[in-house]
């Protein structure tokens, strides 16, 4: 799936946060990128945004939207609403990212799975998966194995019996992914649905600058319709925005079905459920779902 998130690196980033989702092509990492006018404003508000953020109400943050939000995702990355089953998935599923893995696809090859096993180590020195923090920092930005077979998919799996791993996987979806999606989603007007669909977004194309990461979305999106923060139309924005999202998708090498978008969250917009309030009905591959 999503991710290269940078800090202190070799790179030098000009956003506050920037990772590139596994489930898109692997990131070509270059000094200095560029920044569109909307995003860099965006990121240098976001500290005095927050406290403005916070001030709302909790929208898709609320424990059981956060919830739903969890099971639609997993319905669109596994085929399942029982997002908990899947801290121990791991499989190559052939996108040039390595290992994807767990609750949201963390991925040996874009930075947010080195992040994790990191994370988890601090917590558990001795946690099964500390032998391959080194191979994990070699393999980091590709998508070879080398040094990872044999034993780290076991490895993985045996991991994530632990509550730990699973609490650090849980923390790292949030602080990466799920946070900045929803305190963004909130600093340009949206409701809870707007807040699912910018999450979503993160997670399936990572929060990168580039064109088909999520900010070269969001930019495209804002260079068509205004956000409701803006004095626009929320649902014209939010129909553009996922036509740019769709766009993203078709636009990939490897190529990744849309019904994510066009059976499942445009449902939800052309019914004007902004708030994104159950029951939900909806498809993902032609599977059909509920939410009552």
């Amino acid at each position: 799936m999503t991710r290269l998130v940078l800090f202190g690196g070799p790179v030098v980033i000009a956003v506050s946060i920037l990772f590139s989702n596994g489930d898109s092509e692997p990131p070509t990492l270059s000094p200095q990128p560029s920044v569109s006018p909307k995003t860099a404003e965006a990121t240098a508000d976001g500290a005095a945004e927050a406290d403005e953020t916070d001030a709302l109400p909790p929208g898709l943050a609320a424990p059981r939207m956060k919830e739903l939000a969890s099971e639609l995702v997993a319905s669109a990355e596994a085929s399942t609403l029982d997002w908990r089953s899947q801290y121990g998935a791991i499989e190559d599923v052939g996108d040039g990212n390595g290992y994807t893995a767990g609750i949201i696809g963390f991925c040996s090859g874009t930075n947010d799975m080195l992040q994790l096993v990191e994370a988890y180590t601090e917590e558990r020195p001795d946690n099964p998966l500390a032998p391959f923090l080194p191979v994990l920092r070699e393999v980091d930005g590709t998508d070879s194995h080398e040094g990872l077979d044999p034993g780290f998919t076991a490895a993985w799996r045996q991991a994530a019996e632990d509550p730990a791993f699973r609490t650090a996987q849980d923390a790292t979806r949030d602080r990466l992914y799920f946070d900045p999606a929803v305190r963004l989603a909130k600093m340009d007007g949206l409701g809870t649905l707007g807040q699912f669909i910018y999450y979503d977004a993160m997670v399936l194309h990572g929060p990168g600058i580039e064109e088909n990461g999520f900010y070269g979305i969001r930019d495209a999106a804002m260079a068509e319709a205004d956000t409701a923060a803006e004095g626009g139309d929320e649902e014209t924005y939010l129909d553009v925005f996922l036509d740019a999202s769709r766009s993203a998708i078709k636009a990939r090498k490897v190529q990744r079905d849309t019904t994510r978008i066009d059976t499942a969250q445009r449902v939800f917009l052309s019914a004007g459920n902004l708030e994104l309030k159950p029951p939900l009905a909806w498809q993902v591959y032609g599977e059909e779902f509920r939410i009552p």
